[in-house]
């Protein structure tokens, strides 16, 4: 599966193609890593062999710092995302690096103080930061960067993350993207009637995916026939939900919320119980963050990867050459190329603006348009710093995750 890497052998001209020199500070003057123009080379970084590696680059680093979120509600995907990135600098400085420049990682646990965490990174030089997915310890590191220094907020999904002017960026599609899409699959597939479970209007996450859901199915001529309110990762037995349904239900129904696999095939089991087994199930970005390949009872599920991995293709020849030559697979596949792309977008930055300024670099990375991304085309200019993107729509067929529509973009 691996690719034979005969780029590598030409990469002696670092991952992009404009030339450089440089004399100057590393984390706010200019350096031969901005000489300006230029684009990041991926195919290149990824072809690279870690045995047989060109000459090192000697230029000042570019700097990419990781405040990473390592708890059990994020570590999930925090924690790989801080294995594959610092991976795919050795990788990008294997064919050369950045006109000449090496990148340097460092990854900083949030721990209780993201803030705490945040300035150590910028102490240390950072030129652009990779942030966790929720609000909760990103909005404290955004108030650390004073919006001078850009974040790329990796595996969220959250739109109130997401502000250029302060150069906060997320990589994803949002949540109403993402659940405008799933109301956009039902519809082109006529199904007009919904089910939708939330935590409550407005509600980060649980509450905001229903929110876009409904306003795009009814947008487009469907009807929500049942909203029913439950616990985010906690309920598994939804008897009074289910005997509300039975009495509404004409087993012809999506079923939708932001739940977590094991909670929608709990509650399908329990629905089936009822003799409603014509219902189709559709979720987020959680299904396949948790699993819902793996889950029993899948058969049919509808979800919203971030990336939908073809064997032999970019992310999943990554993924096979982290596991290769580190020695593990990581989980949460779906999710790890947004951290490689978020180091990828900021060293598009460090070349567009030419320059090391972590300000340049944000005004340089809101410009950005068209960008060929592992996880899809990546723009930002025009925008607030959420990319159009387009959504891929997986479904479960006869066991396997199979890519069934590609929405918006």
């Amino acid at each position: 599966m691996m690719i034979k890497r005969l780029i590598a052998m030409l990469a002696v001209l670092g991952l992009v193609a404009a030339a450089c020199g440089s004399d100057s500070d590393t984390s706010t003057g200019d350096s031969n890593a901005g000489a300006g123009g230029g684009s990041v080379d991926i195919d290149a970084a990824l072809a690279a062999d870690l045995s047989d590696c060109v000459d090192a680059p000697t230029g000042d680093p570019i700097r990419v710092g990781m405040a990473m979120d390592f708890s059990d509600v994020v570590g999930f995907v925090d924690i790989p995302g801080s294995k594959l990135v610092p991976y795919m600098a050795d990788k990008v400085n294997c064919a050369g690096g950045v006109n000449g420049s090496p990148v340097e990682v460092r990854v900083a646990e949030v721990g209780d103080d993201a803030a705490l965490a945040a300035q150590e990174l910028l102490d240390w030089g950072a030129h652009f930061l990779i942030g966790p997915p929720f609000a909760d310890f990103a909005l404290p590191i955004l108030q650390t960067t004073d919006g001078e220094v850009p974040m790329f907020v990796a595996a969220s999904t959250e739109p109130t993350l997401a502000d250029a002017s302060i150069n906060s960026f997320l990589v994803s599609f949002d949540d109403n993207l993402m659940s405008g899409a799933v109301a956009q699959w039902a519809l082109d597939n006529d199904i007009t009637r919904a089910i939708v479970f939330t935590e409550g209007e407005g509600v980060p996450y649980t509450g905001v995916n229903p929110d876009a859901f409904v306003a795009a199915f009814e947008a487009g001529g469907g009807e929500v026939v049942s909203t029913q309110t439950y616990v985010w990762a906690a309920d598994t037995d939804f008897s009074a939900q289910v005997n509300e349904i039975a009495g509404i239900s004409e087993n012809n129904e999506i079923v939708f919320s932001a739940a977590l696999g094991f909670q929608v095939t709990a509650l399908r089991g329990q629905l089936e119980g009822q003799g409603l087994d014509g219902l189709v199930y559709a979720g987020t970005d959680a299904l396949d963050a948790t699993g819902i390949q793996f889950e029993a009872n899948n058969e049919g599920i509808v979800h919203t990867p971030h990336t939908s991995i073809a064997a032999g293709d970019r992310v999943d020849t990554m993924l096979a050459d982290y596991e290769a030559d580190r020695g593990e697979a990581l989980e949460s596949r779906g999710f790890m190329a947004l951290y490689v792309d978020s180091m990828f977008l900021g060293l598009q930055g460090v070349l567009d603006c030419g320059c090391t300024d972590p300000a340049g670099i944000g005004s340089a990375v809101a410009e950005i348009s068209g960008f060929p991304g592992l996880t899809g085309e990546i723009t930002y200019a025009g925008t607030n710093g959420i990319p159009p993107k387009a959504v891929p729509i997986n479904r479960i067929v006869d066991g396997e995750d199979v890519l069934v529509a590609t929405i918006g973009g």
